[in-house]
């Protein structure tokens, strides 16, 4: 045997254990989907009956959920797989970025005092950017098309001001459906229907 045979077969081993290799993650945009949507709907209820300022503290139960929710299935996945990609880790470190980037953006815009009038509209642009980017590195179609129907319906939050403003509330429900849960579905699907690195 040569050395280009040899060569050869390491080039095709490799490619076979590489395509047997679990993809990670299809549970994170349920993780967050779900308690984002029920948290969004439980405050709009919530405005609904009882008009408080209190109400609008409600958004706090999402990462109270959601991260908890992250955490676990971060580590279920890496219990399975014993490693994470390139790709997964900058999926992982882009996500963190958007919480944070949410979480940061919401304070100045509380602060400034235009909480109500964008940071509905802002959470959604980045919940469409985030679902399209990962779209575009995992090589799935349809997160980047959920994400981009998901970025032009983030405009729409601004359109319900004043006494009208608890409506942008079911308005981001529906644009995080569209983002994290439609795609979070179709994509849990096609990994474990496949379980191959895409």
């Amino acid at each position: 045997m040569n050395t280009a045979e040899e060569l050869d077969i390491i080039t095709r081993m490799r490619g076979e254990v590489m395509s047997h290799k679990d993809v990670t993650g299809e549970n994170l945009f349920l993780a967050w989907g779900y308690p984002t949507v029920l948290v969004l709907l439980a405050e709009f209820v919530a405005l609904m009956i009882w008009n408080e300022d209190w109400c609008a503290w409600l958004w706090a139960g999402i990462p109270l959920i959601g991260a908890p929710l992250m955490i676990y299935f971060l580590n279920e996945d890496y219990d399975r797989t014993h490693s994470r990609t390139h790709e997964q880790n900058s999926i992982l470190v882009m996500w963190i970025f958007i919480g944070f980037a949410s979480c940061i953006g919401g304070g100045l815009m509380g602060f400034a005092g235009v909480f109500q009038q964008a940071f509905f509209a802002y959470l959604s642009l980045l919940c469409g950017m985030g679902c399209f980017m990962t779209g575009i590195i995992l090589h799935f179609r349809p997160k980047t098309l959920c994400g981009i129907l998901a970025s032009l319906l983030s405009a729409v939050p601004l359109f319900f001001q004043g006494d009208l403003w608890p409506w942008q509330l079911l308005v981001t429900a529906v644009t995080v459906t569209i983002s994290l849960i439609i795609p979070g579905h179709l994509f849990r699907s096609y990994v474990r229907s496949n379980r191959t690195v895409i």
